[in-house]
């Protein structure tokens, strides 16, 4: 009985031997089964083909964005749409749309019957001023000897006040026809009036013609200055806190994103957007341009803040899926694939961190990863 139960115990122990020794063996054999799944080799020839090349991890200080979009505007007090307050018809134009014109220039000029009787109205006043200036001092000497009666004396004082008020009035009005009453004299009067820009900047339209009737209030001219383009970028609620004013930010025509421009955030409104979580953030062109012109959408990156980091060559990452690898050089020709995760990406280079320890002075495939790849994942679906 002895002897059966040593020869059973015999039995099982080689048995379970056998087994664990199955099992490590298809362990290492599913390890190197992986290890030959991530390394690729290439012969002289596809190197050259490919023109692969190899570089090392660097230390770089990548600064993190963040995007926003945006589009250009102009602040009220650049941009001008010019009206009469008497209408008439139009003698001369003296600009043509797309030119620059300074704050005062003509513009044009109308012809109006009325300015011309309140021009004489107003030498008519003078005239009239000057006698009742003297004819108050007289009545007003009396007054002081007791000569005269008080009520010649007031109606005298009220008459010159009527006619001071009267002056001023009619000095008001003839200024803003552009028209200096100060230098006027019966020798100077003048048939027509200038239609004067209220601000530099370049005309935008025309809306009117050569012996037209301009209306009294009628938008005439509209002039912009485009040199005080500013940025109105939207940002949501959720990267609010990451804006500051002095941030500098990067930004292009949505239409020609190649060509950046630089700015910086000048002031953050303090209310949300109508219907929206969202404020809008203003900065400053700090260059000029003759490309950029008001109403235009852009996209802007804000400088959020800088990391030094390690970092390669975006080229080198390649992904798979969702995942991110690079190649480093194992031999002669010979390459593996390391996953890697992804951060900041400025200037061309984007943050790596190995997910597997690797040597620091690895030499890693900086050009050509995209090719190894696709070697590595023949048959296997990459995306």
């Amino acid at each position: 009985m002895k002897n059966y139960i040593t020869i059973i115990l015999f039995l099982f122990l080689g048995l379970t031997s056998c087994k664990n020794n199955s099992s490590e063996e298809a362990s290492t054999n599913d390890s190197k089964e992986a290890v030959e799944k991530s390394v690729v080799t290439f012969t002289d020839e596809q190197i050259k083909a490919i023109d692969l090349q190899l570089g090392n991890f660097e230390n770089k200080n990548l600064t993190t964005t963040l995007k926003i979009n945006g589009k250009l505007s102009l602040p009220p007090q650049y941009q001008a749409q010019v009206s009469i307050l008497t209408g008439g018809v139009v003698k001369n134009i003296l600009v043509q749309e797309g030119e620059f014109v300074s704050a005062g220039k003509t513009l044009a000029t109308i012809v109006n019957t009325e300015v011309i009787q309140l021009q004489q109205d107003y030498l008519e006043n003078n005239a009239n001023l000057n006698y009742l200036e003297k004819e108050y001092q007289r009545q007003k000497e009396l007054r002081d000897d007791n000569i005269n009666a008080g009520k010649t004396y007031q109606q005298a004082q009220r008459e010159l006040q009527i006619a001071q008020a009267k002056k001023e009035t009619l000095r008001s009005k003839l200024t803003q026809l552009g028209i200096n009453a100060s230098k006027l004299t019966s020798k100077n009067i003048a048939s027509s009036i200038a239609i004067s820009a209220p601000i530099s900047g370049y005309v935008q339209h025309i809306n009117l013609s050569m012996g037209k009737y301009a209306d009294a209030n009628a938008v005439l001219f509209e002039i912009i200055d485009n040199r005080f383009l500013h940025l109105d970028l939207k940002v949501f609620e959720k990267d609010i806190h990451k804006i500051k004013i002095g941030q500098s930010i990067t930004f292009s025509d949505a239409n020609d994103v190649s060509h950046t421009h630089p700015a910086k955030i000048y002031a953050i409104n303090k209310a949300f957007e109508p219907n929206e979580q969202a404020v809008l953030v203003h900065a400053k062109i700090n260059e000029t341009t003759e490309t950029l012109l008001p109403g235009m959408y852009v996209e802007a990156r804000v400088k959020i803040d800088n990391n030094n980091t390690t970092a390669l060559p975006t080229e080198a990452i390649v992904n798979n899926g969702n995942d991110h690898f690079i190649f480093i050089s194992t031999g002669k020709n010979t390459f593996k694939e390391i996953k890697v995760n992804t951060g900041t990406t400025d200037l061309g280079f984007t943050e790596v961190k190995t997910i597997d320890k690797v040597p620091a002075d690895a030499k890693v495939v900086i050009k050509g990863a995209y090719y190894l790849l696709s070697e590595l994942t023949k048959g296997s679906g990459e995306e």
